[in-house]
């Protein structure tokens, strides 16, 4: 069955065309856009016009390739900034009625669930496992077993949120930096105030943050989704590329080898977030995966 997944997300809209068979997924075509549908919402509580425009946009680029590979399930699934967003409605059926896509907002239940689902495709591990998702609005925690979810929270820490309240200044300032920590540690421990008992032994990390944090690593240019699946990133290596981004002006960070431009101005967010997480489970490293949302919602379209 071919199917069709669009991920609008706070921060990129993202496409994954697929051939699902027996709950193996081959992908066909896959896109990202960066265009920051959370832009504002934090502030204002609502999605803003040019926002919305940038992500119709993107939509109707993808919509001919869903249409070239005749793809039989078409699913929009819609995340923190549609949730928080009084306008979310408005724009879900908007994009319902105008892409003829099965435009889900998902709750953080569904979100948890499929991105675990995704993410945990071909790995067996008997031992209960972190998977860290962070969003331009939200960071999803999810820890299970196998295909198993036990425990999932979503937290209000998120790349294009955490940069708007506390990083002004090009390069951030050092007080930038620690004003924005202590409010990720704080919204940390208070959604899991007790991670040890958790018992979380590994982790594996999605989208976008993740991914151009392993892309950097590596020094990819162009990106090769092959070598950053699996790529392992220690705190040590998170450390050191904090220290190098924030250090950086803008427009510096755009010329990075394996960072694309678009998501220069919240990387060092998202690095910030990142690192925080892994210490407050105890953990000193994250594998990096492709496999995520996307690939969730692809293999529970398909399932029916």
């Amino acid at each position: 069955m071919h199917v069709a997944v669009v991920d609008i997300g706070s921060n990129s809209t993202r496409l994954l065309v697929a051939d699902v068979r027996d709950g193996s997924v081959t992908e066909l075509d896959r896109r990202t856009a960066v265009t920051r549908l959370g832009e504002g919402v934090d502030a204002s509580g609502r999605l803003g016009d040019a926002p919305q425009e940038r992500v119709f946009a993107t939509l109707a680029e993808y919509a001919e390739a869903i249409e070239r590979h005749h793809c039989e399930q078409r699913v929009a699934v819609m995340t923190s900034a549609v949730r928080d967003a009084a306008n979310g409605a408005e724009f879900a059926a908007a994009v319902r009625e105008r892409f003829g896509l099965d435009a889900r907002t998902l709750t953080g239940d569904e979100e948890a669930r499929l991105t675990y689902l995704g993410a945990t495709a071909g790995r067996n591990d008997e031992a209960p496992r972190l998977l860290i998702d962070i969003g331009g609005g939200s960071t999803e925690l999810v820890v299970g077993v196998r295909d198993r979810v036990e425990f999932h929270v979503s937290t209000q820490a998120g790349v294009v949120r955490h940069t708007e309240r506390y990083l002004a200044s090009d390069p951030p300032r050092p007080e930038e930096l620690e004003a924005l920590a202590a409010d990720v540690r704080g919204v940390l421990e208070a959604a899991v105030p007790d991670p040890a008992s958790l018992g979380a032994r590994a982790a594996v990390a999605v989208a976008g943050t993740a991914t151009s944090c392993a892309a950097i690593d590596l020094e990819l240019d162009p990106y090769d989704p092959g070598q950053v699946e699996g790529h392992v990133m220690s705190l040590d290596r998170l450390g050191g590329l904090l220290s190098r981004l924030s250090s950086m002006p803008l427009a510096e960070r755009r010329t990075i080898p394996g960072l694309h431009p678009d998501r220069a101005p919240t990387i060092v967010a998202g690095v910030v977030i990142l690192a925080l997480v892994l210490r407050h489970f105890g953990l000193d490293a994250t594998e990096v995966s492709e496999h995520d949302i996307l690939w969730g919602a692809a293999l529970d379209a398909a399932s029916g």
